[in-house]
């Protein structure tokens, strides 16, 4: 009896080792180069203030045909024309030119009607642009605004304008992020015996930041 005591606990513990390392490894080659990507931009981030950004504006302008104009204001809401100002999606009509006379995907957009003028926000990572057209005599301004490759991934960082499809990556990174930690904590239980310094920094990876919240934030 005192013998098969100790082979099932040894088995036990080989099957958890076995399982929690490849979790563990699964979960870190997911999530490495992301976790890269926010070390350095959690960095960048923080020195927002000391890194220099240089915005690098671009400007286009188009006329709109006269049969796309007459399309797009059959288009206008009927709030714009009795308050001034309505919100609409952007007319599939104007859409499709756009793309071609400026190269500007605004499918699915939703712009802000006007009685004299069609306004169209295009946030993006990194920078920022807009459109506009009025509606008196088919001018069409696009303005386009950069601010450089860290402002870029500060932005991808903070999920901002970045779309769905990133979005769907930050939740599958932060579960790749979350499986990796928690096997690491089990594997760290799990070695622990041999390691007499592993709890001691495990405390001082949870005191210090607390510490240094409750002392130096306010």
């Amino acid at each position: 009896m005192t013998d098969t005591q100790p082979a099932a606990g040894q088995q036990r513990r080989a099957f958890w080792l076995k399982h929690l390392h490849q979790w563990h490894w699964i979960s870190s080659a997911i999530c490495l180069i992301g976790m890269l990507l926010f070390a350095v931009t959690g960095f960048t981030l923080n020195h927002a203030g000391q890194i220099e950004a240089r915005p690098a504006v671009q400007t286009r302008h188009a006329i709109l045909p006269a049969p796309v104009l007459d399309k797009v204001r059959a288009a206008a809401p009927a709030g714009a024309a009795r308050a001034g100002e309505a919100k609409a999606p952007v007319p599939a009509v104007l859409a499709e030119w756009l793309a071609q006379a400026l190269a500007i995907d605004a499918s699915g957009r939703e712009a802000e009607w006007s009685a004299d003028e069609i306004y169209v926000a295009l946030p993006r990572p990194g920078g920022d642009a807009w459109v506009s057209i009025a509606l008196d005599s088919g001018e069409a301004q696009y303005e386009r605004t950069t601010r450089g490759a860290i402002s870029y991934l500060n932005d991808l960082h903070k999920g901002r304008n970045t779309g769905a499809a990133w979005s769907l990556f930050l939740d599958a990174f932060a579960l790749a992020c979350l499986v990796f930690c928690v096997t690491g904590l089990f594997l760290l239980k799990l070695h622990a015996g041999g390691r007499l310094a592993t709890w001691p920094l495990v405390g001082l990876g949870v005191v210090v930041p607390v510490l240094l919240a409750i002392l130096f934030i306010h």
